[in-house]
């Protein structure tokens, strides 16, 4: 397996920026990619290159099929064909085979058509197995598509292109995993530069079920290698982006910039809004500058169409720059809670991650300039665990006084929200010394009784030293008083002693 064709540059959470290296061209990641049908004439690439794309995808099936097309594909090349500058992946049919149940072609006829077209990134025609479906299912298409994908390796073996790993597995987390953890295998074999696609979650996203899309990304990600990219097939809504990202995400594509607006609908990155419900349009790109939405409803559909998915592409690109500033600025966590509470669902996918601390410690960064508490996912953050750990080696002296961080009192031990314990030689060190969260009295109680849970655990690990506790705040930290009251070993003094 090839290691030579993706640079990381920055990572954060799960997350990472990076360089993807093609036959045409190196692409800034997290990227999207833009869906173009050879068929119908839309937005052109140089349009979708002037409005942020620089990696598109189109249908390699769609070409086959058609005898002209498929000649001067041959004869041109799949980038003159389109008119793409740019580096160009396409997919095989498998959307086609989900649909319609069938496709006119075979694995090795459209693996090698895509070679001869010189794809950037060719895929096999995997079997995406709907949602829901029967393990059974599940284990015959799982073994149909790895076979499928053997046969891309040995096609693919030595060149440069690009060669996509679709990782099925229906809604069992499980099957996602092991799917991963055998394509990962197949694809060291052979001397190919692997892209790993999560598969068939269009479902699961156009019906928001984005608990299933996050399990399956991160049981997906647990299994593949750290120096290859993933790709989140068919999503191209920005409200998901931030959330993929930092589960390890780095290529989405989609062709709902375009399906949307034929719909007459409007996307921004807290979800999608009827044009015909708008009196005002809340985004200054160009299109929302020049136009009204009572213009926009008055003019020609097919130019409003345009105008619409030209709206709907600056928003997505805009979100995809965000989160790449995010991860560089190792904001990544603050971003995600921050959009997740667009949608309850998106809100009830992220808590799925309280279950997978351990790989996300394993890849967040240690150090990062600041730790802002925006809710109780914020408790989810490693850095509040790893400081937890941290702490609990440090032994106390024999008697010590501690209290709360605002109280004013100077202390050997101070009680901070998330963190709990936080000594004095650390009040200036990441994340509780660098923390931003809202005063004790208006913080939630969760994150007070982590705190509490914190002091706890090191009152009962350190039984022989004496803890004077002074709390100026007592209603707000009620919880760690009702605690302390088993332990022998703390006092709870008045703080005017």
């Amino acid at each position: 397996m090839r290691r030579d064709y993706f640079e990381v540059t920055h990572r954060d959470v799960m997350g990472r920026t990076g360089k993807l290296h093609t036959p045409h061209g190196t692409v800034q990641t997290p990227a999207l990619m833009p869906v173009v049908n050879p068929n119908i004439e839309f937005l052109k690439p140089k349009e979708l290159k002037r409005l942020g794309a620089e990696i598109l995808i189109t249908n390699s099936y769609i070409i086959y099929r058609n005898e002209k097309l498929r000649l001067d594909a041959v004869k041109k090349g799949i980038h003159r064909l389109i008119g793409a500058d740019m580096p160009v992946m396409t997919d095989s049919g498998s959307y086609q085979l989900m649909v319609y149940g069938d496709v006119e072609v075979n694995n090795s006829e459209i693996l090698e058509f895509q070679k001869e077209i010189g794809s950037d990134i060719a895929v096999p025609l995997d079997l995406p197995t709907p949602p829901d479906a029967d393990r059974s299912l599940i284990e015959s298409d799982m073994e149909e598509t790895l076979r499928r994908e053997e046969e891309a390796a040995k096609i693919f073996s030595g060149t440069e292109n690009l060669v996509a790993f679709p990782v099925q597995g229906s809604t069992v987390p499980e099957c996602r995993r092991i799917f991963a953890e055998r394509a990962r295998k197949i694809a060291e074999r052979y001397d190919v530069k692997p892209v790993f696609p999560v598969g068939a979650v269009v479902p699961l996203l156009d019906s928001y079920r984005f608990s299933d899309v996050v399990l399956a990304i991160i049981e997906a990600k647990s299994a593949l290698p750290l120096c290859s990219p993933v790709h989140l097939f068919g999503a191209g809504h920005p409200m998901f982006f931030s959330i993929a990202v930092a589960l390890g995400c780095d290529l989405f594509d989609s062709a709902a910039y375009a399906l949307y607006a034929r719909d007459g609908r409007y996307m921004t990155v807290r979800g999608t809004e009827k044009l015909e419900e708008i009196n005002e349009f809340p985004c200054c790109c160009p299109v929302c500058s020049e136009y009204t939405p009572s213009e926009l409803r008055k003019m020609d559909k097919n130019e409003r169409i345009k105008l619409l998915a030209k709206h709907n592409l600056y928003v997505s690109f805009q979100e995809i720059r965000t989160v790449r500033q995010a991860v560089r600025n190792k904001t990544l966590f603050e971003l995600v809670e921050s959009r997740i509470r667009s949608h309850p669902y998106l809100l009830n996918a992220w808590r799925k991650l309280k279950d997978y601390q351990e790989i996300i410690e394993k890849l967040d960064a240690n150090i990062k300039s600041r730790f802002f508490y925006t809710g109780v996912e914020s408790l989810m953050r490693p850095a509040v665990k790893r400081h937890e750990k941290k702490v609990l080696e440090i032994p106390p002296e024999k008697e010590v006084l501690v209290s709360d961080f605002g109280s004013g009192i100077k202390s050997d031990i101070y009680l901070r929200p998330c963190f709990g314990v936080v000594f004095p030689e650390i009040v200036e060190s990441y994340p509780a010394g660098h923390a931003e969260m809202p005063e004790d009295e208006a913080i939630d109680r969760e994150a007070i009784e982590r705190a509490a849970e914190v002091f706890v655990n090191y009152a009962r690990k350190y039984r022989d030293t004496t803890f004077k506790l002074r709390i100026s705040n007592r209603k707000a930290w009620r919880p760690l008083l009702n605690r302390v009251k088993e332990l022998k070993n703390v006092v709870v003094e008045d703080v005017c002693e």
